[in-house]
Order: C-alpha cells, then sequence, then structure tokens
C-alpha cells in the first residue's frame, strides 16, 4: 500500500532505530540528532495514516498513574518488557492492571518513548489559584538531582535543594525523612507488638509501594505479614494536613501538598483512598524540568534550609533512600524499645548491590532475623518461604528497585553501562550524611518527640494508628 498526502504525493518519513527521531528526508551519512549510521533510518509513516501494533513493547494502560508512552517514538524494541522482567519478575502481559508503575523501564528505554506521567500542570494551576504550596522531599533526591545540573552522581545538594523549592514559589519546605522516622517509630513498635504478642511474623517493610501492590495483586495470602504503616510519604501528608495545618491556623483546603520523591510508584500509592494527604507528585526529572524552565541557577541558588517543626529528619530517616537503609533504621530504634541501649553494630554489608542478604541480631532473650532484599525478581524464594510458612526471618525490607530508592524510575537517567557506579556514589553520599548528622536515630529526633507529646501520644495506639497506618489492613 502507498500512502499519498493530500496533494497525491507519497508521504514517507524516516525513523532512527536508535534515537526514535522521525525525520522528513533520508540522510546518507546519520541520524542528524543522534548521529546513528544512515543504515539505522526505517521507513516510518505518522501515526494518524497508520496504526501501530506493538508486538514486544510492554503494554500501558491510558490509566496508568505513573508511566506513559509516546507511541511515536516506541520502536518495539522489547527492551521494556526485558527490563520488567528482569527486574520484577513480571510479564503481566495484556493485563496492564497488574503494572506496578515503578518506571524501570523508563530508565532503560533507549528512545524516551516510556517517560512519567507529569502532574507539575496541577502544581502549576494550585499556585495560580493562590494555595499555599508545601512540599517534602525524599531523601534520595538530595544526591540524584545535582545530575540534572552537572554534578556527580551522589553529590549531597541539600541547601540548593532547598533553596531552588523556595526560589520556585513553595512557602514550607519539609524532609520527607521526618516521615522516615514516624514510619521507624511505628513500625519498630509494630514489630515489637508482634514478637512479644506472638503476631504474624516475619513482619514486612511497607514503605514501596511497588512491592506493595505486587504483593496484592500476585500474593494475596501474605498481606498480613506486612507492615500496616503508611509509607514515609503516606504519614508526612497525612501530618500536614492534620497536626501542622491546626498548629498554623491553615484551612486544609487552601493548603496544596506536594511530595517530590525518586519514584514513579509513588504517584499511584498516593491516589489510594486510604492514603490521603498528598495532592500531587513530582519526580526529580520533572522537578529538573521545572526548574530549568523557570531559569533556576542550581549551582548558584541562595541556599536554604528546611522550615521549623519538620526539620531535617535523623541519619536513620535519610538511610531510607539506599537498600538496607529501613533495616538499619528500624534495628536501631527496635533494639532500643526493647533493651533501653543503643544500637552500634556496623551494618555496612546491608548497603551493597548484593540482592539479598541476610543479618542476624541478639536483642535480649530473642535472636531475631532479617533479610533485605532489592530487585523483586530475586523475592522470589523468600516470598514463597513466607507463603509456605518456613521463613526463618522475623523483619524482612523489600524495595523493588535495585540499590532501593536511588534507583527509582523518576531519577536522572544514565547511560546503562554505568548503573551500578552512579548507584553505588549515591547511595554513599547518603551514608555519608548518616555518618555525619547529629541525630542518628529517630527516637532522638526532637520533633518527633514533640509530635508524640503533643499529638499522637502512644506509638501503634489509637490516635497514631488513626493517622499512621492503614487500619483496614491490620491483622496482627
Amino acid at each position: 500500500m502507498i500512502y499519498l498526502n493530500y496533494e497525491g504525493v507519497m508521504n514517507m518519513k524516516y525513523r532512527c532505530k536508535i534515537c526514535g527521531s522521525v525525520i522528513n528526508e533520508k540522510v546518507n551519512s546519520s541520524c542528524p540528532m543522534c548521529y546513528a549510521d544512515a543504515s539505522f533510518l526505517e521507513e516510518y509513516r505518522d501515526i494518524e495514516e497508520q496504526p501501530q501494533v506493538f508486538q514486544k513493547a510492554v503494554q500501558i494502560s491510558d490509566n496508568n498513574l505513573g508511566i506513559e508512552r509516546d507511541n511515536a517514538k516506541c520502536i518495539d524494541c522489547g527492551q521494556c518488557k526485558e527490563t520488567c522482567m528482569e527486574r520484577t519478575g513480571l510479564d503481566f502481559g495484556s493485563d496492564t492492571e497488574k503494572c506496578l508503575s515503578c518506571g524501570q523501564c523508563v530508565l532503560t528505554c533507549p528512545t524516551g518513548a516510556l517517560k512519567v506521567k507529569k502532574e507539575l500542570d496541577h502544581v502549576l494551576k494550585a499556585k495560580d489559584e493562590g494555595k499555599i504550596l508545601i512540599c517534602y522531599t525524599s531523601p534520595a533526591i538530595r544526591v540524584s538531582i545535582g545530575e540534572e545540573f552537572g554534578l556527580k552522581p551522589g553529590t549531597f545538594c541539600l541547601e540548593e535543594l532547598v533553596g531552588s523549592l523556595k526560589a520556585l514559589g513553595f512557602t514550607y519546605v519539609f524532609d520527607t525523612t521526618f516521615g522516615a522516622d514516624l514510619t521507624i517509630i511505628e513500625e519498630a513498635s509494630e514489630l515489637k507488638s508482634r514478637l512479644l504478642n506472638h503476631g504474624v511474623l516475619p513482619m514486612m517493610t511497607s514503605c514501596c509501594p511497588a512491592w506493595v501492590k505486587y504483593a496484592k495483586d500476585n500474593m494475596p495470602e501474605i498481606l498480613d505479614h506486612i507492615s500496616t504503616c503508611k509509607s514515609p510519604i503516606g504519614m508526612q501528608g497525612e501530618i500536614i494536613k492534620t497536626y501542622f495545618c491546626e498548629k498554623k491556623r491553615l484551612d486544609q483546603t487552601e493548603v496544596y501538598t506536594v511530595a517530590i520523591t525518586p519514584c514513579t510508584a509513588k504517584k499511584m500509592e498516593t491516589k489510594e483512598t486510604n492514603i490521603p494527604g498528598t495532592d500531587a507528585v513530582l519526580t526529580v526529572t520533572e522537578l529538573a524540568e521545572w526548574m530549568k524552565k523557570e531559569q533556576i541557577d542550581f549551582k548558584n541558588i541562595s541556599k536554604s534550609t528546611f522550615d521549623t517543626m519538620f526539620q531535617e529528619g535523623s541519619g536513620g530517616g535519610t538511610l531510607f533512600g539506599v537498600t538496607g537503609g529501613v533495616t538499619e533504621s528500624a534495628l536501631r530504634t527496635f533494639y532500643y524499645l526493647m533493651t533501653h541501649e543503643e544500637f552500634t553494630e556496623d551494618l555496612m554489608p546491608i548497603h551493597s548491590l548484593q540482592n539479598v542478604k541476610e543479618y542476624t541480631l541478639d536483642v535480649g532473650e530473642y535472636t531475631v532475623q532479617v533479610a533485605v532484599v532489592h530487585e523483586l525478581s530475586k523475592a522470589k524464594k523468600i516470598l514463597e518461604d513466607v507463603c509456605l510458612g518456613k521463613s526463618p526471618y522475623h523483619f524482612i525490607e523489600i524495595m523493588n528497585c535495585e540499590g532501593g530508592c536511588v534507583g527509582g524510575g523518576g531519577q536522572p537517567k544514565y547511560v546503562l553501562e554505568n548503573e551500578s557506579e552512579v548507584k553505588k556514589e549515591r547511595i554513599h553520599g547518603l551514608m555519608n550524611r548518616d555518618q555525619t548528622i547529629s541525630v542518628h536515630a529517630a527516637h532522638h529526633n526532637p520533633d518527633i518527640k514533640r509530635i508524640y507529646e503533643e499529638f499522637l501520644k502512644v506509638p501503634n495506639e489509637s490516635i497514631a494508628k488513626k493517622h499512621l497506618h492503614r487500619e483496614e489492613e491490620s491483622k496482627v
């Protein structure tokens, strides 16, 4: 079949198989965008003229809350499906509701066809309406945002980040490591309760929304094992809309909350009806795009610090951005709750890029066994043992993305050959911060102490459960 334009002339274009660029005429030398050899230029017709049927690409629903695909850029290479199989162990075919929205395919797509589903327009609309903009930034962002502005991976850019957010118009800028510290207080208290009261063990972490969705969709029989705690962002948004607004005498309807995250799956999580409090989620790449549009000079921006009441969290909260970080932070507080002594052991090995790591800890009369897993596809054996009632562990941390949140789908893209090195540098940046910050554990965070005294009262009990847990999922 020959396609003609309205003048009766054949409408032929060419697309580069490497970068996906569409050009009007074939050149003899190379692609004008990526300089690939002319042999990589294939015949191409506009999407309006030729319906596209993808044979190798993973299917993405229009209703996906985290990611989307630009069909015009897709070359149907199958890299996205390969990534999904390799990193999550999933091949969901046409059942697109089982997509975890984790965005790992966004990081590996060679043409940029797969991308983050943007929410910036919603934020700008709220700003134009005069809403009070409040944002909170996840730990992993401060060691990756600099990459968007020419800095090396792992460069710690906290004050530049906060200064930039202030320049964009946010009235309050908070640290989500406060929410991480809240999570640890609740999670460690929950683990203690399960251990002492013969509750469901092992207890598994609930911080990673892609992992939680995976369990709901594929292994509902293990849901009792997952902590009832909301994620740090879930807790942070809830506390801002309740405690903070009350303290500042702010009308909740006039407040617009934005979570800045390394994770595309957080967009899915915050739309769930049982996790209110966050109005929009922007990834690192979305934030960087906004900053560049507003001509923010990131390297020379007037530096700033987090606003009071929810200032920077503990070193343990900062570790939430790396594999093993939730475990180490939880053990610091769990050990203290059980023994009234500080946990001082060196847990460096659990932060390596080895996918499955184990650790055994003596806590008083108990010997507690923990496991750390990152990349869901590597969790199969551990999850099977839990289902069969044969798991030797008491606590299991599972993160969907390799390296933890430093490897999230909303992070700056990297050359795939350098992936491990980039993640190692980001991990090092956060671990170094943990070593240098004065408040080392969640239970020593003065803001955390204050909010329990004034509002939440007792961890893992009525008021705290109302605001910080998914009560309807609690069966422990």
